[in-house]
């Protein structure tokens, strides 16, 4: 090496991002490309001392909702503070473009209820300024970023484009409207578009209650639309299915994958109405792989969990009647009426009444928890509210209502409604280790009330590396590779997520001993004033994006190298090899 690198990180403790034993060595960057991994001589323009320290490929995050924030931020934040460098948006179906400025108001309700982002958010932070999914793309590629973002073409954006009311009303589409949306998922992926995303699952409805528009779409729609995609270019078919017609819809997809050789990647969990379901759906892509299509499904690093408070979209006492009296008060006011003793024993005496959000359930004290400082998400039954209450023998909502009291009515519950079955996480790493499988379903961007998973990367080092006491552990360099390379491959970007000469130099620098997630707080930083969970963490030293340190000790630098990834990126010539 003759010239003088951009950077070099000496001496830490290397995960390559392709799955083998950590070693200790310099890595050299110029050009936002890394150039030497071994024992760099020459000094860089900059150096980074990583003695004693992890370093990994950024991590590649395939499902993300990212769609309104990428418009009024340019931090994509709390991806960017957990070592992402590369995020994925426009899954589930849902996004903004293409879009009619008659549909805007639509689209935007269709994302606050199937992502829980507030409309009046939406609605002053997106500018509009496009129609067609090209045109979203130049715009998009105009900004510049803390993290790279790639995009794909939500079915509900383009159904209701081409269909009007017919689309979002679920009509069955006409031939022409197929050769119409397939015309378009053409022009989507020749735009740059990574994939293709869709909903069937009777939990995406608007904030009206309306079913999202893609939830019967026909198998004819579907072929068209990825046949017309996947003939253009490398794109990926991204689905949400629903448990309830699962044995309907997953059959159908394998159809779709066959019949036009698109890959296909589509979210599993494990659900309490059929706990082992997750298994015959792992055999069957399994099956399919061996039949040479390509399948990969997408894990949660923990359980999908809800969190419920004053201060946020629910809580178990929303639906009883002298809650309701009080529910439109500010926090303060409303935490001065909830200490009074006539309510409180009005409202713990009162049911929950019925309701048709998705998302809301009669309580379950056996299934909630304090979640803790710091957050613990393996937490025995014994710890459970309504084994609490028992020992103690009290009544499982006082205990609930008295801890969303705490912290000046900032209490949070935690009810893990997925992934968590058997009170562990062992089908959770039964799953993370399937080789059809990669880490998914962070969901960063969305869920701002209710939901805080956008720090999957950082829980599956500290949980599953370091701190499970619970079960068995996963290895450094198998969580790295999951989360980096194969995320990476599962999308098409065959030029990130290894550590190697000739890859992009996005790269996390790791004090891998204290990695620590704090428990989610309320932030009220998104237009309007509007809320959302996040969750502070410690640990990143440094986070590198083509070369460019974009955090350093858990601070934003200020620096923006992170641009629109347009289409899927060059194999290289490790690649090849493999």
């Amino acid at each position: 090496m003759t010239s003088t690198p951009d950077l070099v990180i000496r001496g830490g403790s290397i995960a390559d991002g392709l799955g083998g034993e950590l070693f200790e060595a310099d890595v050299a960057i110029t050009n936002g490309r890394i150039i030497e991994v071994g024992k760099v001589a020459g000094k860089g323009k900059e150096e980074i001392d990583a003695r004693g320290k992890l370093v990994t490929p950024g991590f590649v995050d395939v499902h993300t909702h990212y769609d309104g924030q990428v418009a009024w931020s340019h931090d994509i934040t709390p991806s960017s503070q957990n070592g992402v460098t590369t995020a994925i948006m426009g899954n589930c179906g849902v996004g903004f473009a293409p879009c009619r400025p008659s549909d805007h108001q639509r689209l935007i309700q269709l994302m606050e209820g199937v992502e829980d982002i507030p409309e009046p958010v939406l609605s002053a932070g997106i500018p509009w300024a496009w129609e067609s999914f090209p045109d979203y793309m130049n715009w998009l590629s105009k900004r510049d970023f803390d993290i790279d973002i790639g995009a794909q073409l939500p079915h509900a954006a383009l159904r209701v484009y081409v269909m009007g009311e017919r689309g979002a009303r679920r009509d069955p589409s006409t031939p022409e409207d197929n050769k119409a949306m397939a015309a378009l998922a053409g022009d989507a992926v020749r735009a740059g578009a990574l994939g293709f995303s869709t909903s069937r699952t009777l939990n995406h409805r608007t904030s009206t209650g309306d079913f999202t528009p893609t939830l019967k779409a026909g198998e004819d729609e579907l072929t068209a639309i990825a046949g017309a995609m996947h003939g253009v270019g490398r794109s990926v078919l991204q689905f949400v299915l629903d448990l309830s017609t699962l044995d309907e819809d997953l059959p159908m997809l394998l159809r779709v994958a066959e019949n036009t050789r698109i890959p296909v990647s589509f979210s599993i969990t494990q659900n309490d109405k059929a706990p082992q379901r997750w298994r015959q759906t792992l055999d069957t892509i399994r099956d399919a792989s061996a039949r040479g299509l390509s399948i990969t499904a997408q894990i949660a690093a923990r359980p999908v969990g809800l969190m419920l408070g004053l201060e946020l979209s629910r809580n178990p006492f929303q639906t009883h009647p002298s809650y309701k009296a009080i529910s439109h008060l500010p926090l303060k006011e409303r935490l001065a009426a909830l200490r009074q003793p006539e309510l409180r024993a009005a409202i713990l005496n009162e049911h929950a009444t019925a309701t048709d959000d998705p998302l809301f359930f009669r309580p379950n004290y056996d299934k909630m928890y304090l979640l803790g400082n710091p957050p613990d998400y393996e937490q025995p039954p014994e710890n459970t509210l309504g084994a609490q209450a028992k020992r103690q023998g009290q009544q499982a909502e006082a205990l609930a209502y008295d801890a969303m009291l705490t912290d000046e009515g900032r209490g949070m519950l935690y009810v893990p409604f997925l992934n968590y079955s058997d009170g562990n996480l062992d089908a959770t790493r039964e799953m993370l280790r399937d080789p059809n499988s990669v880490p998914g379903l962070s969901d960063g961007g969305a869920h701002c009330g209710i939901i805080c998973d956008a720090s999957f990367p950082t829980y599956l080092l500290t949980h599953w590396t370091r701190d499970r006491s619970r079960g068995e552990k996963l290895s450094i360099p198998f969580v790295v590779a999951a989360q980096s390379r194969k995320t990476a491959l599962s999308v098409g970007l065959y030029d990130r997520g290894v550590i190697a000469p000739g890859y992009k130099a996005d790269i996390n620098v790791i004090d891998y001993d204290r990695l620590h997630l704090h428990p989610p707080k309320v932030h009220y930083d998104l237009p309007v004033g509007g809320r959302r969970l996040l969750q502070q963490v410690d640990g990143y030293d440094a986070t590198i994006v083509s070369g460019v340190v974009t955090q350093r000790g858990g601070t934003a630098t200020g620096s923006h190298p992170g641009r629109l990834v347009r289409g899927a990126q060059g194999s290289l010539q490790l690649d090849a090899a493999q």
